[in-house]
């Protein structure tokens, strides 16, 4: 019957309790640490690459009525005649579909003079992204 227990020597290879609960508290500190600037420079990004898009679309679409004497009907004429590669989304709804135009004051033809995002939040200013 001796033989058949196994007794744990001092020296046994192994962590012990206390060492693996030291190492999860430093790396729980490290996380409450590192998290918020990662929420945060997602948001910067978001904001930068709204900013960039809207530049982009309004630059194509005066490039458009340049050319053409008239405003877009849709997105999809930009698209179309090469003035944009494809349908930009919206970084804040993160959809193709909910930009917001504004069209162009009569005699002018076509449906979009300008473009906005079709977010309600809030940015980092204090002003709406839909009003950028």
């Amino acid at each position: 019957m001796k033989n058949c227990l196994r007794t744990v020597k001092p020296n046994s290879v192994g962590f012990t309790l206390v060492e693996l609960l030291v190492v999860l508290a430093i790396l729980a500190l490290l996380l409450t640490l590192a998290v918020p600037r990662y929420f945060t420079s997602i948001e910067r990004a978001k904001d930068v690459a709204l900013k960039q898009s809207l530049n982009t679309l309004r630059e194509s679409i005066d490039k458009f009525y340049a050319d053409n004497g008239q405003y877009p009907k849709t997105l999809e004429d930009l698209v179309d005649r090469k003035y944009i590669r494809k349908m930009p989304v919206d970084p804040m709804t993160e959809k193709t579909t909910t930009w917001i135009f504004t069209p162009p004051e009569p005699p002018l033809e076509g449906d979009i003079y300008d473009i906005h995002s079709g977010s309600k939040a809030l940015a980092k200013d204090g002003t709406r992204y839909e009003d950028w």
